[in-house]
């Protein structure tokens, strides 16, 4: 049920198909990015993250980051603390993933450049959904939820 009007991902320091910035990876500090979202529908309710390695040689879209039960908002603050619950979030939910509970950024092997996404779910409804639950509990859960969703891709070496 994806609405007409496409959800568009902006990432603070991140530019589509261009290289993650240090920060923002397993090299550098970690901490999860901010984003802008444009065209937000006003229905939306909650908003859910996922970051995989699409570019990974052994598991196809590796999960690194799955959140979910993000108030609704244009504007989603970086630096998202660890955590199965995120009270500065309105107890928004770090689900398991590469980053048990928090934010894993990219750390391929020294030499190989690897491709990431972050999709970003505007959801209709808050989810109840354990912590210990993984992307694939996640978008079961989430999929007749779903209004709209948005990607943005990152390189990193």
């Amino acid at each position: 049920m994806i609405n007409h009007y496409e959800l568009q991902v902006h990432c603070i320091g991140l530019e589509n198909n261009a290289t993650f910035p240090l920060e923002n990876t397993g090299r550098g500090k970690d901490i999860s990015p901010a984003f802008v979202l444009e065209n937000l529908s006003p229905a939306a309710k909650t908003i859910a993250i996922t970051l995989e390695d699409i570019g990974h040689p052994l598991f196809k879209n590796f999960t690194h980051w799955v959140i979910w039960n993000i108030p609704a908002s244009k504007n989603i603050a970086g630096a998202i603390p660890h955590g199965k619950h995120v009270a500065s979030l309105s107890n928004a939910v770090q689900g398991i993933a590469y980053g048990r509970h928090k934010y894993a950024g990219p750390k391929p092997p020294k030499g190989k450049q690897h491709q990431y996404r972050f999709t970003v779910y505007a959801l209709d409804c808050v989810l109840s959904l354990s912590p210990n639950s993984k992307k694939s509990r996640f978008m079961k859960s989430a999929k007749n939820h779903i209004l709209q969703q948005g990607t943005i891709t990152g390189l990193f070496e």
